[in-house]
């Protein structure tokens, strides 16, 4: 695996090997410190746990970092994606991550001679989030096959519901969506969409997505009070669920929004879990990438 801009990047069993690699260091700590690799974190938007889990990641594998703040290089008088990821190349980093407000921007860097990891592309993908959302679900049952996800929310303007839609179908999951109309994606099939009533009562896996205003020219369209009682997953819905069922939500979160504030840390919310298992995903991201070795103790079992 030499980039990681999508997941189709990647085999199914290379999928499954950074699953279980991931996995691994969740249980115990898996990657040997090696050599310090040099690797840039260029985020053209606003991250919190994406760029503090890579921070993180980075961190613990022994990484040193390049911490590329826009707001004061040179992209303010008018430098191009592509030179300022040929100026850190040049300047000695072995990879680079990067989050951008244009969906695939990495098309523009085929120059490049180091891997480069997608940490968002506008609204299309996000590959990282995704690894550790499946990672949170095969923790949480074993299995992908048969298992009935429902993404609710703003599955139009969101990079996750693209992202994990396409690979938990060819993971043998299946896979629906719940919300308001306008902000579905026009190739969803009819019998895909569930309301949010159907949806609490059949899903396996209830994923939230928060709305994403800043992709919506100013248009959202609901007071927060609206969109809760008709989308959002209130108390009484929670209620409505499987025995065994999930709460998934990649934040951040709009507390009384897309979920009732109570549920954010109740017993079936796996929200702050997908946190933690991000920074174990992202090692093994990185890794992969810079070829860096695990235990040996740990080979037998990958």
């Amino acid at each position: 695996m030499r980039q990681l801009r999508t997941l189709n990047d990647l085999t199914l069993p290379e999928l499954q090997t950074l699953l279980t690699k991931a996995d691994k260091d969740a249980k115990s700590s898996y990657w040997k410190k090696t050599e310090q690799p040099i690797v840039a974190n260029m985020f053209y938007e606003p991250s919190t746990r994406t760029k503090c889990s890579f921070e993180m990641a980075e961190k613990q594998l022994g990484i040193d970092i390049i911490s590329f703040d826009v707001s004061h290089s040179s992209v303010q008088k008018g430098e191009s994606l592509y030179d300022t990821a040929k100026t850190m190349e040049a300047l000695g980093c072995q990879a680079l991550i990067i989050r951008h407000p244009e969906k695939k921007y990495f098309q523009q860097l085929d120059g490049l001679t180091i891997p480069v990891i997608n940490a968002g592309d506008g609204a299309g993908d996000h590959p990282t989030q995704s690894l550790l959302d499946l990672l949170t679900i095969k923790q949480e049952f074993q299995r992908f096959e048969s298992l009935h996800v429902v993404i609710c929310g703003d599955i139009r303007h969101s990079r996750v519901a693209h992202t994990n839609g396409q690979i938990l179908e060819k993971l043998g999951a299946k896979v629906s969506y719940s919300g308001p109309l306008e902000w579905m994606d026009p190739d969803l099939k009819e019998d895909q969409y569930l309301t949010m009533d159907e949806a609490v009562e059949q899903a396996d896996v209830l994923m939230l997505l928060r709305i994403q205003n800043e992709r919506h020219d100013g248009q959202g369209g609901y007071t927060k009070e609206t969109y809760h009682k008709q989308y959002g997953l209130t108390v009484a819905r929670e209620k409505q669920m499987k025995k065994h069922s999930i709460i998934m939500h990649p934040a951040p979160i709009n507390r009384d929004v897309e979920i009732a504030d109570e549920l954010v840390e109740c017993a079936r919310s796996r929200i702050f879990k997908q946190m933690k298992n991000g920074v174990h995903v992202r090692k093994a991201v990185l890794a992969h990438v810079l070829n860096l070795k695990g235990e040996k103790r740990y080979d037998d079992v990958i």
